[in-house]
Order: C-alpha cells, then sequence, then structure tokens
C-alpha cells in the first residue's frame, strides 16, 4: 500500500507512487552505439506545492555491473493538470530542454508522455522527439523512452526496471519494539 504524505498538495495525490528515491539498472542503446547496460539513480520528492521535482542520474555499467562512466542527467518538474492529465519540464546535461505532455492511464499508476517542445543548444546532439512510459509494478518503477532524431525515427534507446530505496530510519525505528532490542528477531 503506498502511503500519501499529509503534506502533499491535492493535486499531485494521482503521482504519489512516483514518490521516493529509486535505483536500478536497464538497457540503453544509442543511435550509432552498441547496446550497453546502465544503472540508474532517480529521485522524486516535493515540498507541497503543486509538482514533483525530478532528478535522474544514469551511467554506463560494464559485465560486473560496475560503474564505467556517467551518461544521461536529467532534472526537472512534473505537475497534474487536470483529469489525470501530466505535465513534466526535464533539462538534461547535454543541452536540452524538454516539455512533455501526457496522462495517467485511468485506474492504473501509469503514465505515458510525449516531448511537446523541444529546445536545444549549438552544440547538443540532434533530437526531434520523445516518448516514454512510467509504470509502478509489484511496488517496483519500470519505464521505457522512445527517442527520434532528424535520421532515425521515433524507437525505443533506454529502459529500466528501478526498486524504491528503503531509508533504514523508517523499519529501523520498528526494531525497538522487538524483544531484545530485536537481537531475537535474527536468531
Amino acid at each position: 500500500m503506498i502511503e500519501i504524505p499529509s503534506d502533499l498538495h491535492p493535486d499531485l495525490v494521482p503521482l504519489v507512487f512516483l514518490l521516493g528515491d529509486w535505483t536500478g539498472a536497464g538497457v540503453a542503446e544509442f543511435t550509432g552505439e552498441e547496446s550497453m547496460n546502465f544503472g540508474q539513480e532517480v529521485t522524486f520528492s516535493h515540498d507541497g506545492r503543486d509538482f514533483l521535482e525530478f532528478s535522474s542520474h544514469t551511467w554506463q555499467l560494464d559485465d560486473k555491473g560496475e560503474k564505467v562512466r556517467p551518461l544521461e542527467s536529467e532534472h526537472g518538474f512534473w505537475r497534474v493538470t487536470g483529469e489525470r492529465k501530466v505535465e513534466a519540464v526535464l533539462i538534461r546535461q547535454d543541452g536540452v530542454a524538454e516539455v512533455w505532455y501526457g496522462e495517467l492511464a485511468e485506474g492504473k499508476p501509469r503514465i505515458e508522455l510525449v516531448t511537446d517542445a523541444i529546445a536545444r543548444t549549438p552544440s547538443a546532439d540532434a533530437y526531434t522527439g520523445g516518448k516514454r512510459l512510467y509504470g509502478y509494478v509489484n511496488s517496483d518503477l519500470m519505464w521505457v523512452g522512445e527517442k527520434a532524431t532528424p535520421e532515425v525515427p521515433l524507437r525505443p534507446y533506454m529502459s529500466a526496471h528501478l526498486k524504491k530505496v528503503v531509508d533504514p530510519s523508517t523499519w529501523a525505528k520498528d526494531l525497538k519494539d522487538l524483544p531484545d532490542d530485536g537481537i531475537a528477531f535474527f536468531r
């Protein structure tokens, strides 16, 4: 069961499944490059106002699952604008700013977004559009992203399976109620 924070803006309740810190791995296939595994850390947070703050960092993984090099970093804001409508404004380290629009699925914790506007610095790679699908499945966050360039039509380029990072302070407080300060629990 997902807990709704008491200070969450009422408009954001449909996005409550995104809140928290997430980590996991996925597969990326950038145009002109070999397919690679990547790791990812994502945070969705709020401060009581009518938006979620979003931060994502990805890095290439080697065959042993060790970090090789950074890939993409994104930061931005998500909000709900009416009945199941979602908008996001994101900026990436490579000089790309995007406006995304989409909607929540009816009765499901799933969001589909498409780009509405893209701005690029002169040094950014060519990029003409994107599509993303986020879903909350069995307490995990899964997503797939598609990307289009002037030379390549819209196609999948990244997908990941993320697990929620558990704050030990939230469950450690329950250990004090166990006999012998919790030691018997582990025997």
